[in-house]
């Protein structure tokens, strides 16, 4: 499936969302349900192949690395993570979209992941969802 994908999508990342496959679940459905509108990660050793680049696909998947959609990157901006503001948590379209979810969220990810700073950069990816593979 992810073979037929790459040739449909040539050069798309793959990949899933969080740290486990229960928020990578949450998370994909979310694109799918359209609450979902953008992602962020620590840019710091973020290697130049793994960054997305503005009209880039992505195909999204599941906790069992099953691919559910392809989004395409739309616009990318790096922000610290203590100026990460309402509009940019919103659009990442966990919880209840608040910028304080968001905060408490994304710094234990961060912490878990061992590279929380207040300061630290993050690469926002705003995308939208083109395909919804059919068995999701």
């Amino acid at each position: 499936m992810i073979d037929a994908l790459l040739r449909q999508y040539p050069r798309a990342m793959v990949w899933a969302f969080g740290d486990s496959p229960t928020m990578a679940d949450e998370l994909a459905a979310l694109v799918i349900e359209g609450c979902k509108t953008a992602s962020c990660c620590a840019l710091d050793g973020l290697p130049d192949e793994e960054r997305p680049i503005i009209g880039g696909f992505n195909i999204i998947l599941d906790g069992q690395g099953r691919p559910v959609c392809v989004t395409r990157t739309t616009a990318l901006r790096t922000v610290p993570f203590d100026e990460v503001s309402a509009e940019l948590a919103y659009k990442e379209g966990e919880g209840d979209r608040t910028l304080v979810h968001w905060q408490r969220e994304h710094r234990a990810f961060f912490e878990r992941e061992g590279c929380f700073s207040a300061q630290m950069l993050l690469l926002f990816e705003e995308f939208e969802c083109i395909d919804i593979i059919a068995s999701h």
